[in-house]
């Protein structure tokens, strides 16, 4: 008996210190991202090393799978990006802390009543922690890991940081990660010189790049681009993310 209860705290205390060391390393982590670009994401090498197989997929590279991928600043974009992404995704993002609870329980009333076509309610930031830390795929300890890395980017980056990851490696086509690389693939053009429709176009095709063309877009994506657009001019325009832009 008295064997056992040794095992047992030992392999208690073993546990609280890889608990801790886990812990220390996420703060690490989302500390040295708060000034480092990512050198590459996890869906990033998942794109480089297969293609992505899906109904009505379009613009996938079957072979020469090279990412495209080049982190940019606020101020190195047009500020009709975050606006049009905003719009888009998450209208809140500049007033929440992380996380859209009205929006989560639509989301989660839609999809009881439509199990066939989920709705998601993640906010920008929880879409970076997704985006920048974890792995791809749906799990109970993904969606918990999630809400922590959420938690940790809202309490040590600001706002524009969390902007700046989010519209730098957000994936935006087959291979194309954030909006540098999709303005010059889609429009042969720089981010910093993409217009407000194009802007609205990009952030339309969002909630699935590989089904919605950004360059020659179908019906679909042009009624999500009016819609950004509207809800663009409904916030009060680059006005709206003046202050965000010049921190």
């Amino acid at each position: 008996m008295a064997n056992y209860s040794q095992y047992w705290r030992q392999a208690w205390r073993i546990g609280l210190q890889v608990v801790a060391a886990l812990f220390l390393t996420s703060i690490a982590w989302v500390l040295v991202y708060r000034w480092v670009s990512p050198p590459a994401t996890w869906l990033m090498l998942e794109r480089r090393a297969h293609a992505p197989v899906g109904k009505g997929y379009y613009g996938i590279r079957e072979d020469g799978r090279r990412i495209s991928y080049d982190f940019k600043g606020l101020d190195e974009v047009s500020p009709h990006v975050p606006l049009a992404l905003i719009a888009a995704e998450d209208q809140l993002f500049l007033k929440h802390h992380g996380f859209d609870f009205n929006a989560l329980q639509n989301a989660v009333k839609t999809n009881m009543q439509d199990g066939k076509k989920l709705v998601g309610g993640s906010t920008i930031s929880q879409q970076v922690a997704k985006n920048v830390f974890l792995w791809h795929g749906r799990s109970y300890v993904r969606k918990a890991a999630e809400a922590y890395f959420t938690m940790l980017i809202e309490l040590l980056w600001d706002k524009r940081r969390i902007m700046e990851m989010y519209l730098s490696v957000a994936e935006m086509g087959d291979c194309t990660f954030g909006v540098e690389a999709a303005s010059q693939r889609y429009f042969h053009k720089p981010a910093s010189r993409v217009t407000p429709a194009e802007a609205a176009l990009l952030a339309g095709v969002l909630p699935n790049p590989l089904r919605f063309r950004a360059s020659n877009p179908g019906p679909a994506a042009r009624a999500k681009q009016r819609r950004v657009m509207r809800n663009m001019r409904r916030l009060g325009g680059i006005n709206y993310v003046r202050e965000l832009v010049e921190e």
